[in-house]
């Protein structure tokens, strides 16, 4: 099984609790490796009151949080009974398990928050293997040959026509292989 996101319903407001208490569930269960990331979809707005500006951070989606885990039987109990979880979107109930969202739709909600799928920092080296999701090189496999955090790219070897062909692609671009 892999990791994939999935979004989860809490009671409007208390999306930063639920997150808290899920990490130190998944923690103290010994789950991950299983429940990795939680993240409150959230954007940065600018206002200006009495002529002065302030940054407010606003929630995307209130009332949700999405969680990249790897969907088991057991975290998915530990999710699903974490309090101020109300349950999973994409699940029918009756003890169906969630759809996951698609890798195009999780972009786009990491990319509003200047974040990527892939956990660059924890997960990508050179000389790493990855697999292209997106562009003219979709579905090629290519070894990591440098990163560059701050432009969020990373110029990957591929094979083309025979030949290793260095190509720079993006964080979003790419999936560990």
């Amino acid at each position: 099984m892999q990791k994939e996101w999935y979004v989860v319903n809490t009671y409007s407001g208390h999306e930063n609790k639920v997150k808290e208490k899920l990490l130190m569930r998944a923690n103290s269960m010994g789950l991950e490796d299983y429940i990795f990331r939680v993240i409150v979809p959230e954007t940065t707005e600018v206002e200006y009151k009495d002529g002065q500006k302030k940054e407010k951070q606003k929630k995307m989606f209130p009332g949700y949080i999405i969680v990249e885990m790897i969907m088991t039987d057991e975290a998915w109990f530990v999710v699903r009974n974490t309090p101020g979880v109300t349950g999973f979107i994409g699940s029918s109930g009756k003890g169906a398990k969630p759809f996951p969202l698609t890798p195009q739709e999780v972009d786009k909600i990491l990319g509003q928050m200047g974040m990527s799928r892939v956990d660059v920092v924890n997960e990508l080296k050179v000389d790493d293997l990855v697999k292209v999701v997106n562009g003219p090189f979709k579905d090629m496999f290519g070894k990591i040959k440098s990163v560059n955090f701050e432009e969020q790219k990373l110029e990957v070897a591929l094979d083309l026509f025979g030949q290793e062909t260095i190509v720079e692609l993006e964080f979003t671009d790419i999936e560990r292989a």
